[in-house]
């Protein structure tokens, strides 16, 4: 029984590490054409807009953002 114990300890750290790790980071950008929005870098290095992966890696969009004339994070 210490042993089968000893076992559901380590399973249960091991799992409790494993766990998601979802962080992402988010930045307010605003335009002359739209009302401030939020744009997040997601775990996988995507940007995301409500939830949404654009499928493009967060500088590239950001940089595609400001190239275009709006201003973000400040």
């Amino acid at each position: 029984m210490k042993n089968f114990s000893s076992i559901l300890i380590i399973v249960t750290t091991l799992l409790a590490s494993c766990g998601s790790d979802d962080s992402r980071s988010c930045t307010t950008c605003t335009s002359d054409q739209t009302i401030p929005f939020t744009i997040c870098e997601e775990s996988n290095g995507n940007a995301s807009i409500n939830g949404e992966n654009t499928g493009v890696v967060y500088a590239t969009y950001i940089d595609g953002l400001i190239t275009a004339g709006a201003t973000c994070g400040e």
